[in-house]
């Protein structure tokens, strides 16, 4: 069973979510769609079905400027907000950990939000950029005249139903906010991702120091490919496992110290 809502980021916009609860949930996974995705995509919905099924607790939205969702899409930065009130969301509704789960423009989102609100506990991202400069292939191409062109956001709009922000504001690289992060980070990429190649998974994993795992998986495309389910399953299993070591040593700490 699932049920839809609305929630409402701190920066005023109104976002369609949906939310599968699951009995005695290991943990509640915030998933973030990639650029022109929704929680109608049927890869976005098939993932949170599984992540369900696994017994996590799933909080899916629109990202503002997509499907039923208000405002317009900053492509990852004030994407944050969103990030941050279904976070707050989850947090209310189950017990730590909340890891947050973003796909390409929704992992640069679940990266801000972690660099500036610190809501969630861990991070799983898939098919993440490690820098702005992508590369010269012909999706990344089209991208680009959709996101900064005034003809190509008309064409967002009418015919992807997107609605874009026509500023971009240029926020830091994903490399530079990884290595911020002292949670747990999973970094899940297609090795056949033609849109953002392996390396950037690569960069991302060396610029982390120490706190993320890597996972290439061989067939798979970009964002919430079918070939990801797998991956990211483990992935998150992973991210739980060491939030739950570092609770356990916590408490030993604690423990051992003198009365």
């Amino acid at each position: 069973m699932s049920r839809t809502l609305q929630l409402r980021t701190s920066d005023g916009e109104r976002l369609a979510a949906r939310y599968l609860p699951a009995p005695d949930p290991a943990a509640a996974v915030v998933l973030v769609h990639g650029f022109t995705g929704s929680i109608r995509d049927r890869q976005v919905a098939a993932t949170a079905e599984h992540l369900r099924d696994r017994g996590y607790a799933v909080v899916a939205f629109d990202a503002r400027g997509h499907g039923a969702s208000t405002g317009r899409s900053t492509l990852g930065d004030l994407e944050r907000h969103d990030v941050d009130a279904a976070v707050r969301f989850a947090r209310a509704a189950h017990s730590e950990p909340v890891v947050v789960i973003g796909a390409s423009m929704g992992a640069v989102a679940a990266l801000r939000h972690a660099t500036s609100c610190a809501g969630a506990d861990g991070l799983v991202l898939l098919s993440c950029p490690a820098r702005w400069d992508l590369p010269r292939t012909p999706s990344a191409v089209a991208v680009t005249l959709l996101t900064r062109t005034p003809p190509g956001r008309c064409l967002a709009q009418r015919w992807l139903r997107v609605r874009v922000a026509p500023a971009w504001t240029k926020p830091p690289q994903p490399a530079e906010l990884i290595g911020e992060l002292r949670s747990p980070v999973a970094i899940v990429h297609g090795a056949a991702d033609r849109f953002i190649g392996p390396q950037a998974a690569r960069d991302l994993h060396d610029a982390a120091g120490g706190t993320a795992v890597l996972r290439i998986v061989p067939g798979m495309g970009h964002g919430f490919d079918d070939r990801a389910r797998e991956a990211l399953g483990g992935a998150l299993a992973w991210v739980v496992q060491r939030l739950g070591d570092r609770s356990a040593q916590v408490l030993g700490d604690r423990s051992a110290r003198p009365a």
